[in-house]
């Protein structure tokens, strides 16, 4: 089984080196002037090693075209399904369609120099493909157009523009043979253009108080992608630098204690969408399935309440106050007298919920869901580049680890000289006293302290 395996491995490779050899040629060759020799030659092999793979000219050339596009269509359809809205999935599709060219260029130069004209049994089937590209693009147009984001033009005429807006700019690149470093500036300046011929709000300077704002949001990359996305609806130039990456506890022998009897749990407190999403995936694990009949479940704020709904957790009691004050104001209403409250939350969280809910009577059990770390340097070594060449208006902070380890990853050793000239955004007092102790001021914190507060917030400030 293992000797077959490598085998076949084998020749996947020597089959992958010799499409890339023929990409080559093609690419700087007409069709007709490449012959099965000169390919073979490229990789030192055989005439017939090349024949034991492709039967002809004819398929080689085809195998090249039909297994890029095959590639192309199949990553641009994933990532794009995983966007949130219009603006971010006409963003990935232009982002990893030009990074996409520009990784495979000698398929790019055969694509653009040889069309899909030639007169072969094959070429119904690559133009199939690109059909279901421009298909793909067109839909997130449509789909954009009627959440009123985009403003209404020819869908043919749009997805024409803007594969020619990114063939332009590929060709372009390769000519002047850019660096992977100007590649990002690169697709940022595609994107922009792409996005400012859609977008509809640009029609109205009224519906876009944020219009030449560049923010910085140092959320976590999930978490940033739904507030970056709202911000550019404003008008916002959002550069994305995650200061934090979500991972699992050390180990969950605390948690799994508990959650083998969950009958003993009066209350249950949610206080992140990070906390329900790790509950949850821990459950699911262990194959345990709560009944909720006897718990109370408690979400601080209506995004986490949200997501409760999503993995159907009955939500009992959301707070005024999205705070540990809020959620000991509102449960100080019950008889907590030996009630048991679980709290599954951040290995780095603060003590003020547990403590105020123990000085009512309650039996408290906290047990880390998750922690919070560092991204390393290689996972956002793109988005310090666009910082660094960045002039921000606007830094959001949405706790205090976020402000903290911004400077620990810039390695600032003066706050607040580094941010002498810049406003800043804390989504509540906790984040706002973080900062405020490194001598920076605060310029914006809402009444309300969640992300859409915030931003509410943000957009009054100026407005204002």
């Amino acid at each position: 089984m293992i000797a077959t395996e490598k085998r076949e491995t084998k020749k996947k490779i020597k089959r992958e080196r010799i499409l890339e050899a023929a990409a080559d040629l093609f690419s700087r060759k007409s069709y007709h002037e490449v012959m099965v020799e000169d390919v073979a030659k490229m990789i030192s092999v055989a005439k017939g090693t090349v024949y034991n793979y492709f039967s002809s000219k004819e398929e080689l050339y085809f195998s090249i075209m039909s297994m890029r596009m095959e590639n192309l269509l199949n990553s641009l359809t994933e990532k794009t399904n995983n966007e949130n809205n219009s603006i971010d999935a006409l963003k990935s599709f232009t982002v990893h369609y030009y990074m996409f060219m520009m990784k495979y260029r000698s398929f790019f130069l055969m694509y653009q120099k040889e069309g899909l004209n030639s007169e072969n049994n094959f070429c119904d089937d690559l133009r199939e493909l690109e059909f279901r590209i421009k298909k793909l693009l067109a839909g997130i147009i449509q789909h954009g157009i009627a959440e009123n984001i985009f403003r209404k033009i020819d869908d043919e005429f749009a997805v024409n523009t803007i594969l020619g807006s990114i063939y332009g700019t590929v060709q372009r690149n390769i000519e002047q043979q850019i660096s992977d470093e100007q590649k990002t500036v690169e697709q940022e300046r595609l994107y922009e253009f792409i996005l400012h011929a859609l977008y509809s709000g640009f029609q109205n300077k009224a519906v876009l108080p944020l219009k030449d704002k560049t923010i910085v949001i140092t959320r976590t990359i999930e978490q940033s992608r739904e507030s970056s996305s709202a911000l550019t609806r404003l008008g916002a130039e959002v550069i994305v630098f995650p200061t934090l990456e979500i991972v699992p506890p050390s180990n969950w022998t605390e948690f799994d204690l508990v959650i083998m009897k969950p009958d003993k749990i009066n209350f249950l407190i949610f206080t992140s969408v990070h906390a329900v999403e790790m509950f949850t995936k821990r459950c699911g694990e262990l194959n345990i399935k709560i009944d909720f009949t006897n718990i109370k479940v408690v979400a601080v704020g209506n995004k986490t309440s949200s997501v409760c709904g999503d993995y159907n957790i009955p939500v009992h009691i959301i707070p005024a106050k999205f705070s540990a004050e809020g959620v000991i104001e509102k449960l100080s209403k019950f008889d907590l007298k030996d009630k048991f409250i679980f709290i599954p939350r951040s290995a780095i969280g603060r003590e003020e919920l547990p403590r105020g809910l123990k000085d009512l009577g309650a039996i408290i059990k906290s047990v880390p869901v998750y922690n919070v770390s560092l991204p390393t340097k290689e996972h956002i070594a793109e988005n310090l580049e666009i910082l660094k060449k960045s002039k921000p208006d606007l830094f959001i902070f949405t706790s205090p680890s976020t402000f903290e380890n911004f400077l620990q990853i810039l390695n600032i050793v003066n706050p607040a000289e580094y941010f002498k000239g810049y406003d800043i955004a804390a989504i509540g007092p906790t984040t706002k006293t973080a900062i405020e102790n490194s001598r920076v001021k605060v310029n914006i914190m809402p009444d309300e302290f969640t992300i859409d507060g915030l931003i509410k917030k943000i957009t009054d400030f100026y407005k204002s």
